[in-house]
């Protein structure tokens, strides 16, 4: 059974810091690509950046390039969300996601090619 759990949300001011981390257990997540989502109310759940686990591919969306940063710690089987220079529309619930991608390159950033998710952690901003 395949299991994701999200930590460190929490409020902080604009141009503040924070890390997000996601703890993997259920598998061995070697031809996964693991992936972080945010979701704002009112909005459709989006991509914010992905990593493929072997070989640590990553890929971003376009409005947070440049101030996240994905990792992961294979020894630990964590995924991590550095996220810096936040602001208030970086304002969600930020979900982990897991997909199955076999050999390549490919980072997935559609929400039906993740068939794993966790609960979600809320990150506020504040202006």
């Amino acid at each position: 059974q395949v299991q994701l759990v999200e930590s460190g949300g929490g409020l902080v001011q604009a141009g503040d810091s924070l890390r997000l981390s996601c703890a993997a257990s259920g598998r061995t997540f070697t031809n996964y690509a693991m992936s972080w989502f945010r979701q704002a109310p009112g909005k459709e759940r989006e991509f914010v950046a992905g990593i493929r686990w072997s070989g640590g591919i990553t890929t971003y969306a376009d409005s947070v390039k440049g101030r996240f940063t994905i990792s992961r710690d294979n020894a630990k089987n964590t995924v991590y969300l550095q996220m810096n220079s936040l602001k208030p529309e970086d304002t969600a619930v930020y979900y982990c996601a897991a997909a199955a991608v076999g050999g390549g390159w490919y980072v997935p950033r559609e929400r039906h090619d993740y068939a794993y998710w966790g609960q979600g952690t809320q990150v506020t901003v504040s202006s």
